[in-house]
C-alpha cells in the first residue's frame, strides 16, 4: 500500500533534492463559502471573516480568510505537489517550527503552495521531511504565509 494521490521518489533522490524546490501546487480558490464553512466548524466567526458589509469598513476592505484556514490548505497543496519517499505506507503531520501569516487572503482569492525540501532524516522505517513552505496569493507581491513544516512518512514493512 502506498500513500494515495502522490508521486513517490526513492529516498536517495529525495536526499539529492535537499535545498531545492520539490513542489508547486495548483491554485486553490478561497471563496466566501469556504471561509464561512471554516468559521462554522472552528467556531471562529469574527466579522472580518464572515460579514462582508462590516468587513468592508476595515483596512482589509472586505472579508478575509482565517490564517488557520490558509494553513490548513497545506495538506491539500502537499498532496498535489510534494513527493513522498518510495515505499511510504502513510504520512503524518509532525508539526511546525515556525509559521508566519504575512498577508491576508481576501475572499475570492486563489492561493498555492511552494515547497522547498530543507532536510530529510531517515531513521529506520521513519522518514522525517522538513519543508520550507510559502503560500502565494495569485497576483499579490507578498505571500499569505511562510512556514517550516515537518512531516513524517512511515515505510511499509519491507519498503
Amino acid at each position: 500500500m502506498t500513500v494515495p494521490h502522490r508521486r513517490s521518489l526513492p529516498v536517495a533522490t529525495l536526499q539529492a533534492c535537499i535545498g531545492q524546490e520539490v513542489g508547486l501546487s495548483d491554485w486553490i480558490a478561497v471563496g466566501q463559502d469556504r471561509i464561512d464553512a471554516f468559521a462554522q466548524i472552528t467556531e471562529d466567526d469574527q466579522f472580518i471573516h464572515t460579514d462582508p458589509q462590516a468587513a468592508a469598513a476595515t483596512p482589509f476592505g472586505g472579508t478575509i480568510a482565517h490564517g488557520f484556514l490558509t494553513l490548513s490548505l497545506l495538506s491539500a497543496m502537499a498532496y498535489d505537489a510534494v513527493p513522498v519517499p518510495e515505499g511510504a505506507a502513510m504520512g503524518v503531520n509532525y508539526g511546525f517550527d515556525r509559521v508566519r501569516f504575512l498577508s491576508p487572503v481576501r475572499a475570492g482569492a486563489r492561493v498555492r503552495g511552494r515547497f522547498v525540501l530543507s532536510a530529510l532524516d531517515v531513521t529506520g522505517p521513519e522518514i522525517t521531511q522538513r519543508l520550507a513552505v510559502t503560500v502565494e496569493i495569485e497576483g499579490a507581491d507578498k505571500p499569505a504565509l511562510a512556514a517550516d513544516w515537518i512531516t513524517r512518512s512511515y515505510l511499509s514493512p519491507g519498503g
